[in-house]
C-alpha cells in the first residue's frame, strides 16, 4: 500500500511538471505573436547586440573574426527538458557583412536525456566565404549532426578564431552559455531555417 502511494506521489509529480512546462511555453508563443513583426525584429536586433559585446568580452580577437570575414549569424536560444525529452528554440538574425543584406532566423533543436531544467545559449557564426554563407541562409532548413571541439586558428586568412568550433566548409561557431564561453561544442539534432513571417522571401 505504502509503495501504491509513492507511485501516485511520482505520477502526480510529472504531471505537474509537464503541465508547467506546456504552460510556460504558450506564454512565451502568446508573448511573441502579440508583438508587431517591426517589435519582433527590433527585439532580435538588440538582442543580438547583446550577444556579441558579451562574445568580445570574453574573447576579443572574436570581434576582427565577426566583422572582417563574409559574413554571421547570431541565434539566442531557449530549452526546456522533462525526464527523457527535450526541445529548444530560437531566433536570430543573420548579416552579410559585403552588403548589409539581413536574414532572421529560426532554431529549433530536440534532445533525449534524462532531467528536468532549463537552459540557455547563444551561438555565434562566422562565414568565410560566399558560398558558406548562401548555403547556411538560402537553405529551406540547416542541419548540424554530432559534436566538434573549439579550434584555435582558422589557417585560411591568417586571423584568430580562438574559442571558435569549425562545423562545416568555411563555418565557424562561438557558443556562449550562462557561464561564458562553452569550448565543447554540440549541435547534435539542430536545424536552422529562415522565419518566413519576418523576411521577404520574394526578394531572394
Amino acid at each position: 500500500m505504502y509503495f501504491g502511494k509513492e507511485i501516485l506521489i511520482v505520477k502526480k509529480s510529472i504531471f505537474f511538471v509537464l503541465g508547467l512546462t506546456l504552460a510556460l511555453l504558450l506564454l512565451g508563443t502568446l508573448s511573441v505573436a502579440a508583438k508587431s513583426l517591426d517589435e519582433q525584429r527590433a527585439e532580435i536586433r538588440e538582442k543580438n547586440e547583446e550577444v556579441l559585446e558579451k562574445l568580445y568580452e570574453e574573447i576579443p580577437s572574436a570581434q576582427s573574426a565577426v566583422e572582417n570575414n563574409y559574413g554571421y549569424a547570431v541565434l539566442h536560444n531557449t530549452g526546456v527538458k522533462v525526464l527523457l525529452f527535450g526541445s529548444a528554440h530560437g531566433r536570430g538574425l543573420a548579416v552579410s557583412n559585403m552588403d548589409g543584406e539581413e536574414v532572421f532566423l529560426r532554431m529549433q533543436e530536440g534532445d533525449v536525456g534524462l532531467g528536468v531544467g532549463a537552459k540557455e545559449y547563444a551561438l555565434v557564426f562566422v562565414f568565410e566565404t560566399e558560398a558558406a554563407w548562401e548555403g547556411f541562409v538560402r537553405s529551406s532548413g540547416w542541419k548540424a549532426g554530432g559534436s566538434a571541439t573549439a579550434a584555435a586558428n582558422d589557417g585560411v586568412n591568417g586571423g584568430s578564431l580562438e574559442g571558435a568550433a569549425m562545423i562545416a566548409d568555411g563555418v565557424w561557431v562561438y557558443q556562449l552559455t550562462t557561464k561564458g564561453l562553452a569550448l565543447e561544442l554540440s549541435l547534435k539534432g539542430t536545424r536552422i531555417y529562415p522565419d518566413k513571417k519576418l523576411n521577404d522571401l520574394s526578394k531572394h
